[in-house]
C-alpha cells in the first residue's frame, strides 16, 4: 500500500523527539525541557521501559508525552517509538542528558536541507569519564567492523543521538531488541544506500545519580553477535565463502601427507584422517552453494525493502531556519 502522507512543497516539518528511558528519574526533567527549548515546535515523546524509579512521573511533569513499552531492551523501544509515531522527521536521543539538545536544530536542518534520511550525532568530548576509553575503544572497533564490510560513511556507529527521514523510520525492520539496534540501524542505511550525513556533537558526563546502562563486555560480545547475524543475512557469500575457504584449507592441509604417502606405497593407512579430509571438503562446497543460493534471495529482499522505502514520497520541506 502506497503511503499517502507526501509533504507539501515549503511547508515546515512536522517533527518528533524520541527519548527511550529505563531508570532515568534523575536525567530526563532536564533531557525533555532542553530539547523543548531547542525544538519548541516538536513533540517530545518519552517511551518508559519498565523503569524502577520515578522516570514516568518527572518526563510527566516536564511536559512530555509519556508511554510505555513492557519489553525490556532499547530495540524493543526503538521499534515500539517508530511504529507508533507519525511525524516527517524523528529525533532520537537517549534520556540519560549526555548529549547536547541545542545541537537538534542543526542536525534537523541538515536532513531536511540536503533531503537526507539519516543524520548521525558523532560524539566528541574531552572528559574521560563521559566516553570512557574501554566504550571508545569498542565503538572504533565495531565501528571499524561494519564499515570494512558494508561501506565507511560514520565515524561513530554506536551514537544514540540521530535524526531520521519518515522514509527511514517507516521502512526500518527494526529486528534487534537492546543496544544493539544502533548497529542495525546503520547497516539499514548503507544497505539501501540512503542519503546519509555526519555531524560532530558535544558529549557530556551523565548528571550525578545518573547511571549507565551499558555493559561493556556482554553488550559488546550482542553488538558483534549482531554484525555477525547481519553479514550473513546480508552478505551470504561473503559469510558462507569465508567458511568454505577455510574448511577447504583444513581439508588440504589434512589430505597432503595422505596423498604423498599413496603415491610413495599406493595405500592409505591413515583412513580416519582421509575420511575427515573428504568430509570437510564436501562441507566447503555445500556452504560456498548456500552462499550462491542466500545471496540471489539476499538481493531479492533487498529489492523488496527498497520497493517499501521508494513507496514513501521524498520530503520537500521548508528548514527550521526558513519561514
Amino acid at each position: 500500500m502506497v503511503d499517502t502522507t507526501a509533504s507539501l512543497p515549503g511547508r515546515k516539518p512536522t517533527v518528533a523527539v524520541l527519548v527511550p528511558c529505563y531508570n532515568e528519574e534523575a536525567a530526563i526533567a532536564k533531557v525533555v525541557a532542553d530539547f523543548k527549548a531547542a525544538l519548541p515546535d516538536a513533540t517530545v515523546y518519552v517511551y518508559d521501559n519498565n523503569s524502577k524509579d520515578r522516570t514516568v512521573e518527572v518526563a510527566r511533569a516536564a511536559g512530555a508525552v509519556v508511554r510505555t513499552e513492557p519489553l525490556q531492551g532499547k530495540g524493543n523501544v526503538v521499534r515500539r517509538m517508530f511504529a507508533d509515531i507519525e511525524a516527517d522527521v524523528y529525533v532520537m536521543v537517549d534520556g540519560d542528558d549526555t548529549y547536547h539538545a541545542a545541537s537538534a536544530p542543526a542536525l534537523v536542518d541538515r536532513l531536511v536541507t540536503e533531503q537526507l534520511d539519516m543524520v548521525n550525532g558523532a560524539r566528541v568530548t574531552e572528559i574521560e569519564a563521559a566516553y570512557r576509553p574501554g566504550h571508545r575503544f569498542g565503538n572504533m572497533l565495531l565501528t571499524g567492523l561494519v564499515t570494512f564490510i558494508f561501506g565507511k560513511r560514520t565515524n561513530d556507529m554506536l551514537s544514540g543521538y540521530r535524526v531520521f527521514s519518515r522514509r527511514f523510520v517507516k521502512s526500518f525492520p527494526a529486528l534487534a531488541g537492546g543496544f544493539e539496534t544502533e548497529t542495525e540501524l546503520t547497516v539499514h542505511a548503507l544497505e539501501l544506500r540512503m542519503p546519509i550525513a555526519e555531524v560532530e556533537t558535544p558529549y557530556k558526563d551523565r548528571p550525578p545519580g545518573s547511571v549507565s546502562k551499558l555493559s561493556t563486555y556482554k553488550d559488546g560480545m550482542r553488538i558483534l553477535w549482531m554484525i555477525t547475524k547481519l553479514v550473513k543475512e546480508e552478505r551470504p557469500m561473503l559469510f558462507f565463502g569465508v567458511a568454505a575457504i577455510l574448511l577447504a584449507l583444513l581439508s588440504i592441509i589434512l589430505s597432503i601427507p595422505i596423498f604423498i604417502t599413496f603415491v610413495e606405497t599406493g595405500l592409505v593407512p591413515r583412513l580416519p584422517t582421509a575420511v575427515l579430509a573428504t568430509g570437510l571438503m564436501t562441507l566447503a562446497f555445500l556452504s560456498l552453494t548456500c552462499g550462491l543460493i542466500l545471496d540471489t534471495v539476499t538481493r531479492g529482499r533487498r529489492e523488496m525493502k527498497r520497493l517499501r522505502y521508494l513507496e514513501i514520497p521524498a520530503a520537500d520541506f521548508a528548514p527550521l531556519g526558513r519561514g
